[in-house]
């Protein structure tokens, strides 16, 4: 991409700093402990009268295991661990917020874990494959900045619940610290997990059954998704890329070093999309915390460098703005959009786009609301 001025918000100040500080600082005192993930036991008739349905998860990652609380920590681990989980899903749920099970669990509004298993590898692909969809697409979440294991785990089974997802989502959870203050630590996380995701997305294109995988990365997970497809291009694994649809949320990328990656990646068979809103104030603190350094996530398609570069690069730069956020922080966005479709795999057509498949949009909230299934192609309205 050119370097030509890209249209942003105003710098933060003090205030605004010190405010997102505060809102993400209140959301720590109720985070939820390893305890969550410990499974229980409900009454058959009872699951099947207040809840939406049972959920899958297949998980995999590269951090720690927690001896004594049976969870996962922020320690990095040479080798993945796999898991499989189902989860009750409580009815009647309104936004994205997620209520974590308590000691008198009530699964008319909590999330429950009913079952975990850990799975050797082999076993784990297997299980991966048995939930590709009718169109061999699997689909893998890769959580943000300050995320816990059970917090992406939970997330991964809220958006699967929404988006209607058959089959198992596929959720990659990179050694975060889980803590406001671990920004420059997550980030040496994030680069340090590149050759455990590519070893995951790997295995995965490797059965003829699988035709695509829907790479997600969620703000620095973002960041971590780039470097993966960035290290396979430079190990010349072609065909594992030219099955990837990458999809970044709010990417918390330097612009700059977004150009460096695109360069290296050169064009995918599929145009990375990116998910971009104007007032995402946590990347706007991650742009302070970078020497005021701008973000991908919130470039501003109304500048028309940015329809410019988009066709240019091939890449689709999506504004959610008018997605409603539950973090006070225009952040999770990303966490509403499985709502407007049936399945993740609707980001994408199922072929190969073509020129007009690319440049800047706008996605209309309203418009989508009643439409269905969303289609990214065919739901926005055109910015360039």
């Amino acid at each position: 991409m050119v370097k030509r001025r890209l249209k942003l918000l105003p710098k933060a100040g003090p205030v605004i700093l010190a405010a997102i500080a505060l809102t993400m600082l209140s959301g720590c005192a109720t985070r939820p402990s390893p305890d969550v993930l410990k499974p229980v036991h409900l009454n058959e008739a009872l699951h099947s009268e207040v809840t939406s349905g049972r959920v899958s998860v297949l998980a995999a990652t590269n951090r720690s295991a927690d001896a004594i609380r049976g969870g996962f920590g922020s320690a990095w681990s040479e080798t993945l661990t796999y898991e499989q989980y189902e989860f009750s899903v409580p009815p009647g749920r309104k936004g994205t917020v997620i209520s974590y099970p308590t000691s008198r669990l009530d699964p008319e509004r909590q999330f429950a874990v009913t079952g975990r298993e850990q799975l050797p590898k082999d076993a784990f692909v297997q299980e991966a494959i048995r939930s590709v969809q009718s169109d061999g697409t699997l689909g893998i979440f890769v959580h943000g900045y300050n995320y816990s294991y059970q917090e992406a785990l939970f997330r991964t089974a809220q958006i699967a619940a929404d988006a209607k997802i058959p089959g198992a989502p596929i959720l990659f959870s990179w050694p975060s610290a889980a803590a406001v203050a671990g920004y420059v630590a997550d980030r040496d996380a994030a680069l340090s997990s590149r050759s455990e995701l590519g070893s995951l997305v790997t295995s995965l294109s490797a059965s003829g059954k699988v035709k695509r995988i829907i790479l997600f990365g969620h703000s620095m997970g973002g960041f971590l998704v780039m470097e993966t497809v960035r290290q396979l291009k430079l190990q010349h694994r072609d065909d594992v890329i030219g099955k990837l649809a990458v999809v970044l949320a709010a990417p918390d990328i330097d612009v700059d070093v977004f150009r460096s990656q695109l360069a290296d990646i050169g064009r995918m068979p599929i145009p990375i999309s990116l998910l971009v809103s104007k007032d995402d104030r946590a990347l706007v603190a991650s742009s302070f915390i970078a020497g005021e350094r701008p973000r991908v996530g919130r470039l501003d398609i109304d500048d028309p460098v940015i329809g410019e570069e988009a066709l240019r690069e091939r890449l689709r730069v999506i504004d959610i703005t008018s997605i409603q956020a539950s973090d006070g922080l225009g952040h999770d966005r990303y966490a509403s959009l499985a709502k407007y479709g049936a399945q993740l795999a609707s980001f994408e057509s199922g072929k190969r786009a073509s020129a007009g498949d690319v440049g800047a949009y706008v996605f209309d909230a309203a418009g989508a609301a009643v439409a269905s299934p969303f289609r990214l192609a065919g739901r926005f309205v055109g910015a360039h």
